[in-house]
Formats: C-alpha cells, sequence, structure tokens
C-alpha cells in the first residue's frame, strides 16, 4: 500500500510595508505635493505685491486698490495668503462693480510671478436724469451712476413718478426708451433748431418734449417716430408763424396724419 505524504504548510512571513517600493514612492510623491502646494500658496514668491489698475477717471485708484486688496485675501487652513493663483477674480468683479456704480466693467489679468492688472471701463453720461431736487448723470443704458449739481449741455429726461426712491446704480428709463428720446432729441435741437428744455416719460406708450420757447411736443413711443417728426416740421413751415412760436401751448403728434395744435390763450381772450 502507498502511503500519500502532504507537503507542510509554510505560514509567508509578512513583508514589512516599509520595505514596500510603492509606499515610499507614496510618500515621496506626498511630500512633492505638499512642497509644491505651499510653493504656489503661501511663498512670498507668488504672493500679489502690485496691483496695476488703468482706465478709471473720475473712480479714484487708492479707493480701487483697498476694495481689490480686500478681496484678494484668502484664509486657508487658517492661514492668509495673497496668492496669485487663489484669487477670486469674480468675485472681486462684482464688488467692485457692487460699490462703484461709476464703473460698468472691470477684467482683470494675472501677470505672474505677482502682479494683478486691472483695466476699468467707467459709464459715460448721455442726459441728465430729473428726479425733483437732485439730478443723475444718466449713461447708454438708462442707469443713474452720479449726482451732479448742473445739468449743462445735457438733455434733460423726467419721470412723472418724482417720488420714487432712487439709488446711484438703479435703471431708471428702458435702453430703447432712452435711445428713441435721445435720437429725437438730437432732430428736433439740430435739425428742427428747437431749443430743448426737457423729456418727460408720461408712460410706455408717451413722452413730451418741454422747449425753452414753454411750449410742448406730445410724442406717441408706439408710433413712427419718423412720420411724427414729418408731421412737425410741416406744422412748423406751413401753419405756425416763426414769430408765434412763443404763443404755443403744445403740437399733438401722437394720432394719425394730423398734428393739431393749441396756442396758449391772452389773458384777454379767457375774460
Amino acid at each position: 500500500m502507498i502511503k500519500k505524504y502532504r507537503k507542510p504548510y509554510r505560514i509567508k512571513k509578512k513583508k514589512s510595508i516599509f520595505r514596500n517600493r510603492f509606499f515610499w514612492l507614496g510618500i515621496l510623491i506626498l511630500i512633492v505635493f505638499i512642497g509644491l502646494f505651499y510653493f504656489l500658496v503661501f511663498s512670498s514668491f507668488f504672493q500679489i505685491k502690485e496691483i496695476k489698475i488703468s482706465g478709471n477717471q473720475k473712480v479714484l485708484t487708492e479707493d480701487l486698490e483697498n476694495t481689490i486688496q480686500n478681496q484678494i485675501v484668502r484664509n486657508l487652513f487658517f492661514f492668509p495668503t495673497k496668492s496669485i493663483f487663489l484669487v477670486n477674480l469674480n468675485k472681486t468683479k462684482e464688488a467692485i462693480l457692487g460699490k462703484f456704480p461709476q464703473i460698468i466693467q472691470i477684467s482683470f489679468k494675472r501677470k505672474f510671478p505677482y502682479t494683478l492688472e486691472a483695466k476699468i471701463e467707467e459709464r459715460k453720461p448721455v442726459a441728465v436724469f430729473d428726479q425733483g431736487e437732485k439730478n443723475f448723470l444718466l449713461d447708454k443704458e438708462g442707469i443713474i451712476f452720479e449726482e451732479v449739481a448742473e445739468v449743462g449741455d445735457y438733455l434733460k429726461i423726467k419721470s412723472s413718478n418724482q417720488n420714487q426712491p432712487l439709488n446711484l446704480g438703479d435703471k431708471v428709463v428702458e435702453k430703447e426708451l432712452l435711445l428713441s428720446i435721445l435720437e429725437t432729441g438730437s432732430k428736433l435741437r439740430n435739425d428742427f433748431k428747437i431749443p430743448l428744455e426737457e423729456f418727460l416719460v408720461v408712460s410706455d406708450e408717451r413722452f413730451n418734449t418741454k422747449t425753452l420757447e414753454g411750449w410742448e411736443i406730445y410724442f406717441n413711443l408706439k408710433g413712427d417716430l419718423s412720420w411724427q417728426l414729418t408731421k412737425l416740421k410741416a406744422d412748423l413751415e406751413e401753419e405756425i408763424p416763426p414769430e408765434r412760436r412763443k404763443d404755443l401751448e403744445y403740437i399733438e403728434l401722437r394720432f394719425g396724419n394730423f398734428a393739431p395744435y393749441k396756442y396758449r390763450e391772452s389773458p384777454t381772450q379767457s375774460m
């Protein structure tokens, strides 16, 4: 009878983790990562030291620098850093636009290793918005951005709602409406030689023009403004003598093919 022999069972000894080359490779990669992280985030080499600002005229450079400085500091693991890699440019942009209504756009550019460039675009006034005792510069988007004491040569626009509280940065006139008013005002001044005092926005469908001679012109926003100006020209050239323009009360341009007008009543006529 043949006996079967079993191989003796041997317990394999586990290798120490310290002898595992992948362990030491992982440690090396971790050390390199931490070193690189520290170098990019906390080393002085990549800390923002210089802020260059261009394009601003009315907003003080110092005020802009202070606002940007407050935004670029971040706390990471309870340690402050101004790393050029970590600055949140979108958040900084929002802070600038929220604080300075005179600015319409700002763009940033990182200039490695430690410079942040900011290019400012300020709002340009196209008219003045009259709100009772206050006047505000108005840009092409219909946004008020600066209070002024004098109107100057700007076209003055006012709303029928004079009690509405306003803040700088508010949109007070729709862009399309503002464009219609500006184009109409330019033609009245340049083509018709009519001295203007102000435009009054009565509703979404109507605005009135008050002249420095004291009479008004009523426009329909929903109608063809070019045709309305054609009717106005016909009235002034064919119906109303130049010497009587000062006696006008209004010219109505809103309806149909007609442009009725009315003279102010003299004291003797009203008796």
